[in-house]
């Protein structure tokens, strides 16, 4: 009889395993100007948020409370994107029409008012 083949839950935690270590390298090999924008926004991550853990998330910085991610960036064609998992203490805006929860971004450019709400969105969800 065939062995069994692992399940994907011990690769993927060795994968995960990486940590910041992982999370840099990821960053260094991005070319400007996303590099330096990572560099950043993993700073204002571990700034906003001290509890979280950086681990590569799908080969995304990604950062984890309790071994379970919340929050991610990649850097895209145009665009660097930050969102957050169902992990993430997410809550519908109160008050609103609808029932849509804000789980990802697009940006250019980290301005002060940028950085400002990032660091408020990750502080809320990280709790």
């Amino acid at each position: 009889m065939p062995e069994k083949k692992a399940t994907t839950a011990p690769r993927r935690a060795a994968k995960n395993a990486s940590g910041e270590a992982g999370v840099l390298a990821k960053i260094a090999a991005w070319p400007e100007p996303w590099r330096a924008l990572g560099e950043r926004l993993h700073l204002l991550i571990l700034r906003s948020a001290p509890a979280l853990q950086p681990a590569t998330w799908y080969g995304m910085p990604g950062y984890a409370r309790d071994g379970k991610t919340v929050c991610f960036f990649r850097a895209d064609r145009k665009w660097m994107t930050f969102g957050f998992t169902q992990e993430a203490n997410l809550v519908p805006e109160e008050g609103a029409p609808h029932q849509l929860i804000e789980c990802a971004w697009f940006f250019t450019a980290l301005d002060h008012a940028t950085e400002a709400r990032l660091s408020a969105l990750v502080r809320r969800v990280a709790t």
